[in-house]
């Protein structure tokens, strides 16, 4: 089999599993990748020797265990579910790492990010993230059918993982986001929301929005550890902070599990509230205890 005739089976395969449109890019481009460091040798020619090899290798570059895991991940769809080889995993272990805790703004930083957006379409597109707390897959993928005015509720069309699910429609963001249909008018044939400029028909990319986004964060004069996601952390977090019940936002984030969806809990001021019980002990009466010093 050639190494085209495996990409036509790649694609093919996450087609009949129905994998999301961003997994089989992520997936065919890893495997791209991967192919130009072997220097395009036949695939059914490799196996786990030149896996291990190649994720040392992005190791060395620097990548982030999260980025290296992926390649693993595509790596072992390709050689096991495609190609039909029986890999040894323990040559080839996901790498652990260790999570921090993401970046959030303060309220008062995103009323700045928004400020300075100049762009009735970038302003529509980013007060639905943080109002909605929408992925950058999901905000590009919007339908306009997905506004559902009555119910004051959004839907999520085949977000992450193929699945389904409602979130919240502010009255702020329905009414940017009809003066923004009044002035654009979008019309793409499958009904998406938002496009780039001067193209009606095409789908919004995911660097397209992270651009803008950048762009804003350096005119409002912000860190560079916020980015377009950090709007879908704020969401959750000022939700909690407002006192909405943790198993509530993780649906509305489209969660699986609720350990997940607790990292919010170390995010949020929430813990102002908790006395500590150090602070609860009786006090003992009688006399101060001496400190000693030197004389």
């Amino acid at each position: 089999m050639t190494n085209e005739e495996v990409y036509q089976r790649a694609y093919d395969e996450v087609k009949l599993r129905g994998f999301s449109p961003h997994t089989v890019e992520e997936y065919l481009g890893k495997l791209t990748v991967f192919l130009r460091y072997f220097d395009n040798r036949p695939l059914e020619t490799m196996g786990e020797a030149e896996i291990r090899e190649f994720l040392l290798y992005q190791l060395d570059l620097g990548k982030f265990s999260g980025t290296v895991n992926i390649y693993n991940s595509a790596l072992r769809f390709i050689f096991g579910a495609v190609l039909g080889k029986k890999l040894n995993y323990q040559m080839i272990p996901r790498r652990r790492h260790h999570r921090e805790l993401p970046s959030i703004m303060s309220k008062t930083e995103i009323v700045r990010f928004f400020s300075v957006i100049d762009n009735l379409r970038d302003k529509a597109m980013f007060e639905t993230v943080y109002g909605a707390g929408l992925r950058i897959s999901e905000i590009i993928r919007l339908r306009v059918q997905d506004i559902d005015s009555k119910q004051m509720r959004i839907f999520v069309h085949q977000g992450k993982g193929n699945k389904d699910r409602y979130t919240l429609l502010s009255q702020r963001n329905l009414n940017v986001l009809r003066e923004y249909w009044k002035q654009y008018r979008p019309n793409h044939p499958d009904g998406y929301l938002f496009y780039a400029r001067g193209q009606k028909h095409d789908v919004m990319t995911t660097r397209t929005l992270r651009n803008a986004f950048n762009k804003y964060r350096e005119k409002a004069n912000l860190p560079e550890t916020f980015t377009v996601h950090t709007l879908r952390h704020c969401f959750a977090t000022h939700l909690l902070e407002s006192g909405v019940e943790l198993v509530q936002i993780k649906q509305l984030l489209g969660h699986t599990f609720l350990q997940t969806t607790s990292i919010y809990l170390h995010l949020s001021n929430t813990f102002q509230a908790i006395t500590s019980p150090l602070d609860t002990l009786p006090k003992k009466r009688g006399r101060k205890p001496k400190v000693k010093t030197d004389a």
